[in-house]
């Protein structure tokens, strides 16, 4: 397990504050668990983007626009949590009033990138 951090393969620590929380290895096959804190300023979006795996979400504070490709977007509050399947494109956007925190565990490909921009 590693120790809180920003993690540079995330391409969405590029434009959210993201902190690693924890990464290990799962007693799925290959698989990796790993679990991380998002902060999304008010009317930012994170940009399209997808995962090698499921993404398990819960929001922590705010409000979040979830919006997934060939879905229904969602409109989620503190308290709310999400299910993103691997693969599904999804755009978030923190509705405000104030900064919308996530907190999300990933089980993915172990060796891939948490999260992938879309082109």
């Amino acid at each position: 397990m590693t120790t809180p951090h920003s993690d540079d393969t995330d391409q969405l620590s590029r434009t959210l504050k993201r902190t690693e929380l924890q990464h290990a290895s799962s007693s799925i096959p290959g698989r990796d668990i790993v679990q991380v804190l998002t902060e999304i300023p008010v009317d930012v979006s994170s940009g399209w983007h997808h995962h090698p795996g499921e993404e398990v979400g819960y929001i922590v504070a705010g409000t979040v626009r979830m919006e997934r490709r060939d879905r229904e977007t969602v409109v989620l509050n503190a308290g709310e949590g999400f299910l993103i399947p691997p693969g599904v494109p999804h755009n978030a956007t923190d509705l405000g009033p104030d900064t919308g925190r996530m907190l999300s565990t990933y089980i993915v490909e172990t060796g891939e990138p948490v999260s992938t921009l879309e082109p």
